[in-house]
């Protein structure tokens, strides 16, 4: 039985190759350094800071806004110079612009570098995403996205943690750090990961279909859309799920705390074996509805009367498989319509899309709560996510 399980677990994880591997431990260092943006609120409202929830919340719209346009010029940069050079611009400039962060002190130049970094920051992932695309094979193109997920959920509970001890020393150190890792995610990539020959030819091949701009591809536009709105629910995990559980079910700060890390625990123990399991059998739009359906059905379970710690438990796993379904597969499905040409235009519109959703559907919940109540702020999320899934399999069952 250990053998097999074993066997499985190695199985999974090989066959990658060495250049996804690189990618994904530049991905876990630059993403070990990801304090600022957690503890960003709690640093605008600090006594030394002493700005307003509001002003804060102005500075998280910028944030989402740089993101957004980022995302965009990141992808038009990409099919124009190659991905290679991109990550190491985008990574070093990041790391310089949070160092100049923490230095600013009024709340205009706060705003400015915000909106800025975010910029820098957000063009670095449609080049990342096209590398992927890029180094894997279309056999394993779903773990190669599957392995960078896991690097991203593992820095992140690195940085996080790192960053409330760093916080509790001094605010300024998490601009440093998360400063010094994007760096040293560039040091990383510079001297292991040797650049490649690739700039996009955009001349159509006899024998190839005619190339298409993401703008133009109604299908795919359809896939951003839907994309956003199930992002949009997505984010109530880690932004108002976690109000919810304090002031309405009263768990305490250390109990929160495990529920959340719980999802990325789940995430790193099954997701690359579940995955492994299931890329070979073609049926990624299914996979996908299928998670879209249960990131909904755990929100409805938010209403359930008598909700405790188990079914808090319950709930979070429900949403992480839910999670674990959809977004390796939704990496696959635009990576599918795409030419080395125009990727990075389609990677830009996926980023932009959860960029967008970022902003918008945390801060949209967050009105909700105000003007009405959790309950209703589940039923909708829920609900928006069940149809959503409908949604996905209407439009994409036939392609």
């Amino acid at each position: 039985m250990l053998t097999a399980t074993a066997k499985t677990y190695r199985n999974a994880y090989s066959g990658l190759s060495r250049s996804t591997w690189l990618l994904s431990l530049v991905m876990l260092i630059n993403r070990s350094g990801t304090m600022v943006v957690p503890f960003m609120t709690l640093y605008l409202t600090s006594p030394k800071m002493g700005f307003s929830v509001g002003q804060a919340g102005i500075v998280f719209g910028l944030f989402g806004a740089g993101a957004f346009s980022g995302a965009w010029l990141g992808g038009r940069l990409t099919d124009k110079i190659g991905f290679y050079p991109v990550q190491l611009i985008t990574l070093f400039g990041g790391g310089i612009l949070f160092m100049v962060l923490g230095q600013m002190k009024t709340y205009p130049l706060i705003c400015g570098f915000t909106f800025l970094l975010s910029f820098v920051n957000e063009a670095f992932r449609p080049a990342n995403s096209t590398a992927i695309a890029f180094y894997s094979k279309n056999e394993n193109r779903t773990r190669s996205y599957a392995l960078n997920r896991l690097a991203i959920n593992l820095g992140w509970a690195v940085g996080s943690a790192l960053g409330g001890i760093l916080a509790h020393i001094h605010y300024e150190l998490l601009f440093w750090v998360d400063g010094f890792t994007n760096i040293a995610a560039v040091l990383i990539m510079w001297l292991f990961l040797k650049p490649v020959n690739y700039k996009p030819s955009h001349q159509k091949m006899i024998g190839q279909p005619v190339i298409r701009s993401a703008y133009k591809d109604r299908i795919y536009v359809s896939f951003i859309f839907i994309t956003m709105l199930f992002a949009c629910c997505f984010f109530q995990l880690f932004t108002n799920l976690p109000v919810y559980f304090k002031k309405e079910l009263h768990f305490s700060e250390p109990f929160i705390g495990l529920l959340m890390a719980s999802n990325g625990i789940i995430i790193a123990l099954v997701e690359m074996v579940l995955i492994y399991k299931l890329e070979s059998k073609q049926k990624n739009n299914l996979y996908i509805t299928l998670g879209f359906f249960m990131v909904g059905l755990s929100f409805l379970m938010l209403n359930i009367p008598g909700m405790g710690p188990m079914l808090a438990f319950g709930m979070i796993g429900l949403v992480t498989f839910g999670e674990i379904f959809s977004m390796p597969f939704m990496n696959t499905y635009w990576i599918s319509r795409t030419q080395a040409s125009n990727r990075g235009q389609y990677a830009a519109l996926y980023t932009m899309a959860w960029s967008a959703a970022q902003t918008l559907g945390p801060m949209g919940g967050a009105q909700l709560v105000q003007h009405f109540n959790f309950a209703l702020l589940w039923w909708i999320i829920g609900g928006l996510s069940i149809f959503v899934s409908f949604l996905f399999w209407q439009v994409h069952k036939t392609f």
